[in-house]
């Protein structure tokens, strides 16, 4: 019951997912049906499983919320802005509630009665008369305890156990438009995924006059019966005046899961057929019938077996069925599901772990084979390079199963749009790109904090308030974008608003006034706009719940550093502010080139090395002292020595027959870096420095190489960044910590 319980809450995140993915579908206009079913059945699913664990409060605001649902799915009611806006509340605290259950945590009274009552005032002001929930929510949604005797054999042919109370008549009640006979047949995997056909009869019985016929003709006799196995069936007559789509609605979450027949029969045909049934029912195993009351539903938990009780219907005549209702008799095969399989992650990762080690030793027995003097035909060279291959391949399918879309990682930044927005009274509407993209599990995890903090303050300080957006000529409602992209072998994440912009002259005023920079310091839009991640930073007059307390984009930028990623900003005053991430793909294993600077061995990112050059001293030239450029073809980019930059060396004067190599920024910047040689081009395994070690700029992580040495991985933009920020005189320390 444990694992059962475990998988139902994994199962939860998916139709929450499922959920918020069809409300912003109607809040992007997509009104049609299957989109709205979608919603409907994510909720009905959960309250289903909810109540056979008795989670009584996720089941009562799972079925209230439901309510308010229907009522949209059957046209009573229109998903206007508002019940939108009260769609995406619930949708939350759901989200909320399961949580909570999960955890066996303090259930949120005071939010949920809260939630409830607009829920109750969406459906009065439609029309919807919502008296009659107070009897639902009584209801215990556990399933009732069945029991009957499999030895039927002496048994008269008219005797049945029927487990629920008599079906009670209104003599003054006038007859229901249509009546419906249904076949429900359960596969096995109908109970594997933690479906209750109980909740499925009930619901019919909800819809009308229903008489439940339980087969147990396919029982088999107790000593070859296996628990796990489908034997029962159910035969349903359905008096109505839903129409039929909203009956198949109520077998939808389980579609493909059971042999499902519904028939539409005339009222006037209805003792022709019943006497049909009677016949082929004549040569049946006895049955034991169900006939459940349509008003008494909450006396189900506690039935007492009587006898059957029917009711002739008047005859009729043979009626042909219409061929569109034809075609819904036969069960339609679903498409066959993906095999999903659900593992630890603490397996996962060691699996991780020892395709680390196996790179490794790879890179080992490479290094010893070379060194050995074979030749390169050789068939041990030849094995070599195929064991290389195949080290590969395994490393990348362990990389596929760790990656994860940032999908859910989006999701629950809507969240905190809303919650945002509603504590500052701001109009905002968040739009996603990229949903898609995958990357490490591990870096989507440690990323929802730093992305928190960026989404906030977008909403807080970046977008104007409305009176301000309408006086600019721009939309009432502001908007904050959020993409995911690959580019150059890593993940870019972007944080964009259409608002003001940054207010430069108001950053740096700030800044002076903290002492965070010198008076006199003279720094290019750039260099502001990083004063923002400087700690204690705020441009907030107010402190509020969001922000204004100067913690925050500091935080931030430790984070991302931390996953050995790099944040940058770009603003245009008057339309708005960009914050982009980048971030390596996994946190495991790359393609690294090994290099030789000042006696150091050193791993740089394969995939920002563009090219690489053999410079003559005609190809440098000063900008100014201590700042050169190289020329590269038609154009200039900045030179930076890198021992000199790590501290390993001085400064060079004579650049004749240096090794340079160019590299790529995510911004499509250039820069060159002037080493002694390069050794080599291999995988390597990336080990985290602990946090006893100094986090100096430039490092990301460590590897071992295949001769045991231990090797630093830098990052190249890191370090040119800070070359840059040390070059400006006056304040070289306090921008080289404020840039990233």
């Amino acid at each position: 019951m444990a694992e059962i319980r475990a998988s139902f809450f994994i199962e939860c995140e998916e139709l929450l997912e499922a959920l918020q993915d069809g409300l912003e579908a109607l809040n992007d206009g997509a009104g049609d049906p299957e989109t709205i079913n979608v919603v409907f059945r994510a909720v009905h699913s959960i309250k289903g499983g909810a109540g056979a664990f008795g989670l009584e409060a996720l089941v009562r605001f799972a079925h209230r919320f439901e309510t308010v649902l229907d009522e949209i799915r059957a046209g009573r009611m229109v998903a206007d802005a508002n019940a939108l806006k009260l769609f995406f509340q619930c949708s939350d605290h759901l989200s909320d509630l399961v949580r909570i259950s999960r955890d066996a945590g303090t259930l949120p009274e005071d939010e949920t009665s809260k939630l409830l009552a607009l829920l109750d005032e969406l459906l009065g002001e439609n029309g919807a008369i919502p008296e009659e929930e107070e009897v639902e929510e009584e209801i215990d949604f556990q399933p009732a305890a069945l029991s009957f005797d499999l030895d039927l054999g002496d048994a008269d042919e008219g005797d049945a156990l029927d487990l629920l109370p008599p079906l009670t008549f209104d003599e003054d009640e006038g007859p229901r438009s249509s009546r419906y006979e249904i076949t429900f047949k359960p596969e096995n995997e109908l109970y594997e995924t933690g479906n209750e056909p109980f909740q499925i009869l009930r619901a019919l019985d909800e819809m009308g006059e229903c008489k439940v016929t339980c087969k147990t003709d396919q029982v088999p006799e107790l000593a070859s019966l296996a628990p796990e196995n489908a034997y029962l069936s159910w035969h349903i007559e359905l008096t109505t005046d839903v129409e039929e789509a909203e009956i198949s609605a109520a077998f939808e979450f389980v579609e493909g899961l059971c042999l499902l027949d519904i028939k539409s029969v005339d009222d006037e045909d209805t003792q022709e057929e019943q006497n049909g049934s009677e016949d082929s029912t004549a040569d049946a195993d006895p049955i034991s019938e169900l006939t459940t009351p349509a008003a008494k539903v909450e006396e189900v938990s506690e039935p007492d077996p009587i006898a059957e009780l029917s009711k002739p219907a008047p005859e009729a005549t043979e009626k042909v069925v219409a061929p569109q209702k034809a075609e819904q008799k036969t069960p339609t095969p679903a498409a066959p599901a993906k095999s999903v399989v659900r593992v630890d992650l603490d397996r996962i990762e060691r699996l991780v772990n020892l395709v680390g080690e196996l790179v490794i030793n790879q890179a080992m027995l490479s290094q010893s084979l070379e060194s050995s003097g074979l030749s390169p035909h050789s068939d041990a060279m030849n094995g070599l390079e195929e064991f290389q291959r195949l080290t590969r391949d395994i490393q990348d399918s362990v990389m596929m199963i760790r990656a994860q879309p940032v999908k859910s990682l989006f999701q629950r930044m809507s969240r905190i749009v809303r919650e945002s927005s509603a504590a500052v009274d701001k109009d905002v509407r968040l739009v996603t790109n990229g949903e898609g993209t995958e990357v490490d599990k591990t870096v989507i995890e440690r990323l929802a904090d730093p992305l928190t903090h960026m989404i906030r303050n977008a909403v807080d300080h970046g977008l104007e308030t409305t009176d301000a957006r309408l006086a600019a000529g721009k939309p009432a409602q502001g908007q904050v974008k959020l993409t995911a992209a690959h580019r150059s072998g890593r993940v870019v994440i972007e944080v964009a608003d259409d608002g003001a912009g940054i207010n430069r002259p108001k950053v740096l005023q700030i800044a002076i006034d903290k002492g965070l920079i010198p008076k006199d310091a003279s720094l290019s839009e750039s260099e502001i706009d990083n004063l923002l991640f400087l700690p204690g930073f705020s441009t907030a007059s107010v402190v509020s719940d969001l922000s204004g307390r100067g913690v925050g984009m500091d935080v931030v930028r430790t984070a991302i550093q931390a996953l050995g990623g790099r944040i940058t900003i770009s603003s245009t005053p008057g339309s708005g502010t960009t914050f982009s991430i980048s971030l390596p793909l996994t946190l495991a294993v790359l393609d690294g080139m090994v290099v030789q600077v000042a006696d150091e061995t050193l791993v740089l990112p394969l995939n920002v090395v563009i090219e690489t050059l053999t410079l003559s001293n005609d190809d440098v030239e000063m900008v100014r002292p201590g700042a050169n450029v190289v020329r590269v073809r038609s154009g200039f980019v900045p030179l930076f020595d890198l021992g000199e930059e790590l501290g390993y060396r001085g400064p060079i004067d004579d650049y004749e027959g240096s090794v340079v190599l160019l590299i790529a920024h995510e911004d499509e910047s250039r820069a060159a870096l002037i080493i002694d040689s390069i050794q080599d081009q291999r995988q390597v395994v990336i080990k985290g420095l602990d946090d006893s070690f100094y986090r100096a700029p430039g490092i990301a992580a460590a590897t071992i190489l295949g001769d045991g040495q231990i090797a630093l991985i830098l990052d190249t933009s890191d370090i040119i960044t800070n070359a840059i920020g040390s070059n400006i005189s006056g304040h070289s320390s306090t921008v080289s910590g404020a840039t990233s």
